[in-house]
């Protein structure tokens, strides 16, 4: 039975099997407290965090996807208990004691690096605190477990809708499966919608009802959130939940980030003004009087000006993007780069008949298995992301994930996908590949997707790269109807288009960025959360905040990465100076992807990752690449 298999059986057998996940590493620890420090205490204590570990992301992965509302609460139960387990052990000072006095001098760095690793996390829990202060820090932190699960229950099940009957300037499939004028807030139909819709009240509506989700339900729900995280980072001797959550990060401080942020949304000030000037002036040839850009015309101007000016429609590039032909294209260029085959599993038992399972072979033998969830459907999760299933271990378990997304769900028409999507699609199998071949690492605590937070986006971002090239997207990249691959002429001004707007995009990132930063850098009490993150969205984007809307309670970033959205751009700066290395010998050279796998995916967590980039770099890691991709003209 494969892990996966669990999320595909009756309630009772998962319950089960958690708890003799939970059960294997109470053992485990047990044996850890009753022998002398040694290696094999290591060992014991990666057997029992990574049983700990597989329970609660099959857990997580279950209360995000599975259609049956009962087993998304016991999904929610299950990882509330193996989370709980994990506090209860990071916090108890007989485990941590063995574990302190190993001796790991004669060790690879590998194994340096976890005990290190390890030893950290229990000084971060508060393992040398007292005895009260440890109960409180157990409290706290198995109360945020389920605040962070209410938080994103309500995103997840809340699901809004406009009624509309001016369908105009909507592709012609989008509008024949919107025939009813019922459109929703699931990505599938909000993006086009306010990208090609000709009317601003209609976009204007769907707009607002968007960021209306979870209202008024996650404004109590992120207060408490806010309040327990400050509380538990100043019981644990940190100046704010800020100073706490960035410390462990390759960014160090919060005031490190803070200044980060501040330096990248300096570095696209100008460009976002002339990109701001641009749309005001699209727009007043409609309307001569506008005096501004209202956030919900923003896309759809977009759109304007990169047709009108640029030449590019992005309509035009649909019907190369039917979504069997980019999965395969996502598999073969892959599979290229990496030497890797993927087979699918027909037989393999799914939790939804939408789900498909396949498996990664490399000369015959099975290195992986993965999951692809890919349309929405009442209940699920609603944006894009990779879930760890299994982690893997060296010559014991080969690793798991799912690929969860949401993208048009074809019908007697094939499902077109906007370029965007295409982006998605790679970026989120970049995540994948990284647990995948990340998942072979001696020690399980270190495998997959398990390098400081704020690299975790690099490898990801850095696979987009092979969406906007066209020797790799005229090889998947073909006409639905007459098999014509997409003309170079085509890529060329598509990626000239994408140009355009990308100052926006950069300071609109930033106040992601700042927003989720300054929620958690102060002390929460009193805090309007509304109108901090009306001040951040004026203060970083040109567009005016819109009473009424409540942007930040369904900001479901909020609860896993906390005050650390600035992750992306800064794994982002570290994806284009790796990419660099691609651009000069080739996106489909086995070479250097044979190079990359080595020192940046196959650690995992098992290095530092400054140390990864210099590996493969042969340097430290450079803003140069980014400010060139910034200033491109």
């Amino acid at each position: 039975m494969t892990a996966a298999s669990l999320l595909s059986g009756p309630r009772d057998a998962f319950v089960r099997a958690s708890s003799e996940d939970l059960q294997r590493a109470r053992a485990a620890v047990g044996r850890l407290k009753s022998r002398p420090p040694s290696l094999e205490s290591l060992r014991t204590w990666d057997e029992a965090t990574s049983a700990i570990s597989d329970a609660s992301a099959r857990a997580s992965l279950l209360r995000s996807v599975h259609p049956d509302a009962a087993m998304r609460d016991a999904g929610e139960r299950c990882e509330q208990e193996a989370e709980a387990l994990s506090t209860e052990l990071a916090l108890d000072p007989e485990v941590y004691a063995p574990l302190s006095k190993i001796d790991a001098s004669g060790e690879d760095e590998d194994t340096r690096w976890y005990l290190f690793r390890v030893l950290r996390e229990f000084r971060r829990a508060g393992v040398d605190k007292d005895a009260q202060t440890r109960a409180r820090a157990r409290a706290l932190n198995e109360e945020l477990v389920r605040i962070g699960q209410e938080f994103q229950r309500n995103i997840r099940d809340d699901v809004r809708s406009i009624q509309v009957t001016d369908l105009e300037g909507l592709p012609p499939d989008y509008a024949r499966a919107h025939a009813s004028g019922r459109i929703t807030t699931d990505h599938p139909d909000y993006v086009p919608f306010m990208t090609y819709s000709r009317s601003s009240p209609a976009r204007e509506q769907l707009w607002k009802v968007y960021r209306q989700r979870a209202h008024p339900g996650n404004l109590g729900v992120l207060d408490r959130m806010l309040t327990r995280r400050y509380e538990l980072a100043r019981l644990l001797g940190y100046e704010s939940w800020a100073a706490y959550v960035t410390e462990d990060k390759m960014i160090g401080s919060a005031q490190a980030a803070e200044a980060f942020i501040e330096r990248i949304a300096s570095a696209a000030e100008a460009r976002a003004r002339k990109d701001y000037e641009a749309l005001l002036a699209r727009k007043r040839r409609d309307d001569p009087a506008a005096e501004r850009v209202d956030p919900w015309d923003s896309e759809a101007l977009k759109e304007r000006v990169r047709a009108e000016q640029l030449g590019f429609d992005s309509q035009s590039v649909r019907p190369y993007f039917e979504l069997g032909r980019v999965m395969e294209g996502i598999f073969d260029t892959t599979a290229r780069m990496f030497g890797v085959e993927y087979r699918r599993l027909p037989e393999a038992p799914v939790w939804h008949a939408d789900v498909t399972a396949w498996e990664v072979l490399e000369q015959g033998r099975a290195i992986g298995r993965f999951f692809l969830d890919l349309f929405p459907r009442e209940g699920k999760y609603k944006h894009a992301a990779q879930f760890t299933i299994a982690s893997g271990v060296r010559d014991a378990a080969i690793p798991e994930g799912a690929l969860v997304c949401n993208f048009p769900r074809p019908s007697a028409e094939p499902a077109l996908l906007e370029h965007g999507e295409v982006v998605t699609f790679f970026h989120e199998f970049g995540h994948l590949l990284h647990h995948l071949f990340g998942g072979h690492t001696r020690w399980a605590g270190v495998s997959g997707v398990r390098t400081e937070w704020d690299f975790v986006e690099a490898p990801s971002q850095m696979l987009e790269e092979w969406c906007w090239d066209a020797s790799v997207l005229q090889r998947f990249a073909r006409h639905v109807e007459t098999g014509e691959a997409i003309p170079a002429a085509l890529i060329a001004r598509m990626r000239a288009a994408d140009e355009f707007g990308k100052g926006l995009r950069v300071r609109q990132q930033m106040f992601y960025a700042a927003t989720s930063l300054r929620l958690h850098d102060r002390d929460p009490t009193g805090l309007d959360t509304t109108a901090l993150s009306a001040v951040q969205q004026e203060r970083y984007t040109p567009f005016r905040h819109v009473p009424g809307t409540y942007f930040h309670e369904s900001f479901g970033h909020l609860e896993g990465y906390s005050a650390i959205y600035y992750t992306y751009m800064w794994s982002l700066v570290i994806a284009k100076d790796l990419f660099g290395v691609f651009r000069r010998e080739g996106l489909l050279n086995r070479e250097p992807a044979a190079r990359y796998r080595r020192a940046i995916l196959e650690p995992g967590g098992g290095l530092p990752a400054a140390r990864l980039v210099r590996d493969f770099l042969g340097r430290e890691a450079s803003f140069d690449a980014y400010a060139e991709w910034l200033n491109a003209p």
